[in-house]
């Protein structure tokens, strides 16, 4: 039997600059971002979202932290206000249209600058216990 892998699922990491710093630093909008957009997606939320201000070591490094457990994985957002910038994470098993995700992001935060970055994580993942692999023989290949 052959068995044809595909990844587990794309990673899409956006880096954003350049934003409504009002928006990044409100902690009910971004709560709400993060509350529909599973919605948005075709994604299914199992938790509400988690979301808080944070200030630790680095006082400069304050914002808001947030993210959104889904059955397909999670999405996770990270602020840093003074420095007018934040991190935009969604991991799913479940395949999605991440130029759309892109394109959201960018529009609810008043992003001008995003870099982006895609994975494809899970490349051996067994989508079925027949198609499971022992540690043992990825060790000898």
């Amino acid at each position: 039997m052959t068995v044809v892998r595909s990844e587990f699922g794309p990673h899409l990491m956006l880096d954003c600059r350049g934003c409504d710093l009002e928006k990044i630093s409100n902690l009910e909008y971004v709560f709400n971002f993060l509350n529909e957009l599973p919605g948005r997606i075709g994604m299914t939320k199992i938790t509400q979202p988690y979301v808080f201000p944070y200030e630790g070591l680095i006082p400069e490094d304050k914002g808001i932290t947030g993210t959104v457990i889904i059955a397909e994985s999670h999405i996770t957002f990270h602020s840093f206000i003074d420095k007018d910038y934040f991190f935009f994470d969604v991991f799913s098993c479940k395949h999605f249209d991440v130029d759309r995700v892109a394109q959201l992001v960018q529009e609810a935060f008043g992003v001008q600058h995003m870099e982006r970055h895609e994975a494809r994580r899970g490349m051996d993942f067994p989508r079925s216990l027949e198609e499971r692999v022992p540690l043992v023989a990825l060790q000898s290949v």
